[in-house]
């Protein structure tokens, strides 16, 4: 796959119309662009007016087997009656191809936005998460990787050392920050944890809500500690973070047991996130649509205000962790 094909752009309208239309598909309105830069993704409706969703992976980040484990896993969770979006088989395939690139095809389903400060809605969401984990320990992936610090810290230090995106005046003392945080991390990281597949980017975005959530998008799916999917749904300062975990916690349990020394791994899980999302922005810097959205990677502001989130969660990270109020 040439890099052109990397950035999609040989990915045009006539493309994707013919790929629908060897699977079938005759599309009968346009094509309207989704919310994705990882990807490329459409909605659109058929001549019967039936709506559909489109995704075109991103050549070269993951290959056939890994596609297909993660269609698996969306199958095995539509089976067990957890609400998603499931990609439609074609011939008995949902990986499909066209001129190079993977795609897939799912059923277009509305909703809400998931209200992020909303008990009630965490609680439902905690409790289908139990039930997520209850299909994802079954087994686990055997080509998509682990989420680990080798992945989301070392190779992104070593991104940041060589990218000419971070400016020369300011690279040691971001680089220096950045090791020091690596340095936090890797003493707070523990493998006391059940490895079970997982969402991997369960944050609000990725639910929506419709007299129930509805998850999406499962393109992060990996091996990794139950708490991934748990973390990012917690908001505001720590009492109310704590009230959050509380009632996610006691709902997921009615299906799924939770390990409390994951707590452990909150704000080292973080840590990663902030690393591996700006490794991520630099990567895909030949992609247009990334300088054309993310203007202010240029900018020695930016550089500094990313060192201080860097050195603001190293502070974060020598704090106790969060924890549970105790029983009695």
């Amino acid at each position: 796959m040439t890099d052109t094909a990397f950035t999609f752009q040989t990915l045009n309208p006539d493309t994707i119309l013919d790929a629908l239309f060897e699977q079938g598909i005759r599309v009968d309105s346009g094509l309207t662009p989704l919310n994705s830069f990882e990807n490329r993704v459409y909605q659109f409706q058929d001549e019967d007016r039936r709506r559909y969703v489109v995704k075109f992976y991103r050549p070269q980040r993951w290959n056939a087997e890994q596609l297909a484990e993660e269609h698996q896993f969306a199958h095995e969770l539509e089976i067990d009656e957890i609400p998603l979006a499931a990609p439609l088989r074609f011939a008995n395939r949902s990986v499909l191809t066209h001129q190079g690139y993977y795609f897939a095809v799912f059923p277009s389903l509305g909703g809400r936005q998931y209200e992020a400060d909303n008990l009630d809605q965490m609680e439902w969401v905690g409790r289908y998460l139990g039930r997520i984990h209850q299909t994802g320990r079954r087994s686990r992936f055997q080509h998509r990787p682990d989420i680990g610090v080798k992945e989301y810290l070392l190779e992104p230090r070593q991104l940041f050392e060589q990218s000419a995106l971070v400016p020369a005046a300011l690279k040691d003392d971001f680089l220096k920050t950045t090791d020091a945080l690596i340095d936090e991390v890797m003493g707070q990281w523990h493998s006391r944890f059940t490895m079970l597949r997982l969402h991997g980017d369960c944050h609000p975005g990725n639910i929506l809500w419709r007299d129930g959530p509805l998850f999406v998008d499962l393109d992060d799916a990996r091996n990794g500690p139950a708490v991934q999917d748990l973390w990012m749904l917690l908001n505001g300062d720590k009492a109310e973070q704590r009230m959050q975990l509380e009632t996610i916690i006691e709902a997921y349990e009615e299906f799924c047991p939770f390990n409390p020394e994951e707590l452990a791994l909150i704000e080292p899980l973080r840590a990663m996130r902030l690393v591996y999302y700006l490794a991520w922005i630099i990567r895909r810097w030949d992609d247009p649509a990334f300088p054309r959205n993310f203007p202010w990677l240029t900018g020695e502001d930016y550089w500094r205000r990313q060192t201080a989130t860097f050195a603001e969660q190293i502070n974060v990270l020598r704090e106790p962790p969060l924890q549970l109020t105790p029983m009695y």
